[in-house]
């Protein structure tokens, strides 16, 4: 009866995180507008501030040195910051289209992806989601993206969510360590992507608590998790071995010792 209790509770909370995705879609949708406007009026306030700098420029004799001085660093500012606003904008959008992908993107369909970029999202969504229900967590990330990687055929909304479950162990592997570590112990989660001998190569190592040999025997149960409940649903590295041996043909690899640290391996055949 324990178990069956236990089965129910992950299952509702596999309801409730459906529910959140499905929620999580109809934000992102809504927040796309008003981001679109402001990176269109930032690309149209830097055009009106380059004509700007042509008429100071065109008059600059007519104005005393000191007001010209001013002016110029007024607007060497201002152009900064609508670089800024640019920048982050864009990558709000790129946040925003991975989320809407992993909603709507057709089931199995392969089309070439930059693989790195997905990667390097989802490492940051699973740090920054950590970090919001996890008060004090920090890790210092070690990445390492190989430069030059053409687009790869991969289904991109289940590549992330493959890249998103590890990540989110390994955040979680460190902070646990963190709370019963002593005061030397700085946690470092490591990624990599690379191309060696025509294979994909994706690795996420952690120094975190590690597994036992009893975890490590059970890690692709379905239902199978050491997280208090609420906080996992056991179907994690299930679902992400099916998406990368299953679903693009190639393979999951893990070490892991107790008390050191995990380090997970996805290896897809191009």
């Amino acid at each position: 009866m324990t178990e069956i209790d236990q089965l129910k509770k992950q299952l509702q909370q596999q309801e409730k995180l459906a529910s959140l995705g499905m929620l999580s879609a109809g934000i992102a949708h809504e927040i796309q507008n008003p981001l679109n406007f402001v990176i269109n009026f930032s690309k149209m306030s830097d055009k009106l501030l380059s004509d700007l700098t042509a008429i100071v420029e065109d008059n600059a004799q007519l104005l005393p040195e000191a007001d010209r001085e001013d002016l110029i660093d007024i607007m060497d500012s201002l152009k900064e910051n609508m670089e800024q606003i640019a920048e982050n904008g864009n990558r709000a959008v790129s946040i925003i289209q991975s989320i809407l992908l992993i909603s709507r993107g057709k089931e199995n369909e392969r089309i070439p992806s930059d693989v790195c970029q997905i990667v390097k999202e989802y490492v940051r969504l699973s740090y920054h989601a950590m970090r919001a229900n996890h008060q004090g967590f920090n890790v210092t990330l070690h990445e390492n993206y190989q430069e030059g990687i053409p687009h790869i055929l991969v289904i991109p909304q289940d590549l992330s969510r493959a890249v998103l479950n590890v990540m989110n162990n390994a955040c979680y592997a460190v902070w646990q360590k963190s709370q019963t570590a002593t005061a030397d112990y700085t946690p470092e989660i490591s990624i990599s992507v690379a191309i060696n001998d025509n294979h994909l190569v994706i690795t996420i190592a952690d120094n975190g608590e590690g597994m036992t040999d009893e975890v490590k025997q059970r890690l692709f149960e379905n239902f199978f998790t050491t997280k208090p409940i609420g906080q996992g649903t056991g179907l994690g590295m299930s679902i992400t071995r099916d998406i990368i041996e299953n679903k693009h043909g190639g393979k999951v690899t893990f070490t892991s010792t107790l008390g050191k640290g995990t380090t997970f391996t996805f290896t897809i055949l191009l």
